[in-house]
């Protein structure tokens, strides 16, 4: 397992989290951001980037944000990859 992208990224999108990923791993969805499970080597440097809290380590995904594991990894095979910060779709 990898880290996570879960259900408080969906019509938010912070992208700090992609500036810091070593491993270019986050996928840009129309609503919100994917993590590609191949790619993550859980080095964490990503969920402190995140304003919303949305992104877990493996061990730490809350049992109701689970689902949000295999949407990841079929999401982050249909959406490109992003790599450089854009604006948020929330403001504020």
């Amino acid at each position: 397992m990898t880290h996570t992208v879960c259900q408080p990224c969906y019509d938010c999108k912070y992208t700090d989290c992609v500036a810091v990923c070593p491993v270019d791993c986050f996928r840009e969805g129309e609503r919100m951001l994917f993590i590609d499970p191949e790619p993550c080597i859980d080095c964490d440097l990503c969920r402190p980037e995140c304003p919303v809290e949305a992104i877990f380590a493996p061990w730490d995904v809350p049992g109701a944000e689970e689902k949000w594991i295999a949407i990841n990894a079929e999401e982050s095979k249909r959406c490109p990859s992003i790599t450089e910060k854009k604006p948020p779709l929330k403001q504020g």
